[in-house]
């Protein structure tokens, strides 16, 4: 199993709507075959520790079968569209890949 995280931090002059469409632009990426499981959600409304990082301001979190699977879905026509579409949306992306 390989778990793709992936954070966003968008452009602060984005609008409410704006922010919106960005999120539903995300959940598009369910459509994508090799995804076994998909979340996408904001910072969690959790006590501030210091070591948590919020601020961000969506975080995408898919689950692969493998890394094939993994290196399948970044040449995905799917995920190839949200990134040309979305792009300017975003100041700071951040990817972290682990594996069980």
């Amino acid at each position: 199993m390989l778990i793709h995280s992936v954070y966003f931090w968008l452009k602060p002059e984005l609008t409410d709507a704006e922010r919106a469409n960005f999120r539903a632009e995300v959940q598009k990426l369910s459509a994508v075959r090799t995804i076994e499981k998909i979340y996408v959600g904001p910072p969690a409304s959790l006590r501030e520790r210091d070591v948590t990082e919020r601020s961000f301001d969506v975080a995408l979190t898919i689950v692969f079968r493998d890394g094939p699977a993994h290196d399948a879905y970044q040449v995905d026509p799917i995920h190839l569209a949200f990134v040309e579409r979305n792009q300017r949306s975003w100041t700071r992306v951040q990817v972290y890949d682990s594996q069980e």
